[in-house]
């Protein structure tokens, strides 16, 4: 029998491959017998990668150009990619969200994506707040050009930081589309991580705060995730598995959400 949490003769997409999250899942993706695992990033990874295409996920023109290199089928499509607000708001949005989403129609327009393929977005739980964004986002979500929706950002009061309101976009955008995928034979779910020990704590460290990172994970299970916890998660979603889960977020917090929702979480380390 096929093994349901395998990738044998599967060939998938990762963008994000270099480092952290992505390097990670690259790694168990080939644990788990891809067959070719193409990585989009801007530096070349070392691991078990078979192609690497350069990519500026900040660059319509270069995600385009990606899709034309792509060879399919594309069995899975892992939207990993993901930047802190270290950068430029612009930037955020495009790395995290714009790309995600212009990937992903592109590669399904193209017909790279075959009946029963699944889309893989990381999302985080600092998305927490979309449900209420939720009428902004959908107001955004409705435009598809770009540049357009770039000029929608700047000009509208977000209520959350350019990594957070990026973030609930990828939370709403993979409930949105869920229907369209499925209509195609296709599923779309995301992974919300808590904080997670990789090259970029830093830059969250400096964005959101020691406090609040170190308090997320004290209302947890008490340590921070790693690469390998989420890539385990995403590979998961991206197995025939979990082939029944469409639109779905996958809060990988520890058992921070749970706690805010019942009301047991302990506030006074923000105090």
């Amino acid at each position: 029998m096929t093994n349901p949490f395998g990738f044998e003769g599967k060939r998938v997409v990762v963008t994000g491959g270099f480092s952290g999250v992505g390097a990670a899942l690259v790694e168990v993706l080939a644990e788990q017998g891809a067959e070719h695992i193409t990585v989009l990033d801007l530096k070349e990874p070392t691991g078990s990668a078979h192609t690497f295409i350069r990519t500026d996920l900040s660059d319509a023109a270069s995600v385009d150009a990606a899709v034309d290199a792509i060879d399919g089928p594309v069995h899975a499509l892992f939207n990993n990619a993901g930047v802190a607000s270290t950068l430029p708001a612009p930037a955020v949005f495009a790395i995290n969200y714009l790309s995600l989403r212009r990937l992903t129609e592109a590669l399904v327009a193209k017909g790279a994506l075959p009946e029963g393929a699944a889309i893989v977005n990381t999302a985080s739980i600092a998305g927490i707040s979309w449900p209420a964004h939720l009428e902004a986002i959908k107001q955004l979500i409705a435009i598809e050009d770009w540049d357009a929706a770039q000029k929608w950002l700047a000009s509208n009061e977000l209520g959350s930081d350019a990594y957070s309101y990026s973030k609930e976009l990828v939370q709403v955008y993979t409930m949105y589309y869920a229907r369209t995928a499925a209509a195609k034979g296709l599923r779309i779910n995301s992974v919300c991580p808590s904080p997670i020990d990789t090259p970029l704590l830093p830059d969250f460290r400096k964005t959101i705060s020691d406090k609040v990172i170190d308090w997320n994970i004290s209302q947890g299970n008490g340590r921070l995730a790693t690469g390998r916890d989420v890539a385990l998660a995403l590979a998961f979603l991206g197995a025939e598995a979990s082939g029944f889960l469409n639109g779905v977020n996958i809060n990988l917090d520890g058992g921070f959400n749970a706690g805010l929702t019942v009301g047991n979480l302990d506030f006074s380390g923000l105090a």
